[in-house]
């Protein structure tokens, strides 16, 4: 990893997961960091994967995450939640590198919110029956360290994508960050 975590401030586990899944947040989006929008939207690597089509895929995966732990799970038998799955690692009429970014900070500013709000980690969701998993109940717990996974692993593809770019990898973007 190319930054440590932030020193968790509050003492409690939630806090932890919460910096962790944040320090992963932040990899993903230094991957956009100084790109022109045909860049940031460009696929040029054997993926067909783009730095700005991962923010937003994450971003609308965690919103999904979010609706589901929050007891209004979505519907994915709902041809239009469908088509948005789909279409969530791609460039739609009208999507920018600000806007995706804008959508990825207020997705992340609800998710603090509702870990914040919630009594404990220990407290449970039903995730539905759905085609990657059985469903049942699932902790909050489990649920962050998925989003954290779920981050980590497009950080890397971004990481990939954005190098393929320009050669910049994430330790000369963690100190462009600092500097700007």
């Amino acid at each position: 990893m190319p930054t440590p975590v932030a020193p968790e401030t509050h003492g409690d586990e939630r806090g932890a997961l919460l910096a962790y899944l944040d320090a992963q947040r932040g990899g993903i989006r230094r991957a956009a960091l100084g790109l022109t929008e045909e860049q940031a939207w460009s696929a040029p690597s054997a993926s067909a994967c783009s730095v700005a089509g991962l923010i937003k895929h994450v971003a609308l995966c965690e919103r999904g995450w979010l609706r589901t732990m929050t007891g209004r799970p979505v519907d994915y038998t709902d041809p239009a939640v469908m088509a948005e799955w789909s279409n969530s690692f791609l460039r739609e009429e009208g999507d920018t590198v600000a806007g995706v970014l804008a959508l990825y900070d207020g997705v992340a500013s609800a998710t603090e919110r509702a870990v914040r709000a919630v009594a404990s980690m220990d407290e449970t969701f039903l995730l539905p029956e759905a085609p990657w998993d059985a469903g049942g109940p699932r902790s909050w717990r489990w649920a962050l360290l998925h989003l954290i996974e779920e981050v980590a692993r497009h950080a890397g593809h971004a990481d990939v994508v954005r190098e393929t770019i320009d050669g910049k990898g994430a330790f000369e973007l963690v100190a462009e960050a600092h500097e700007a």
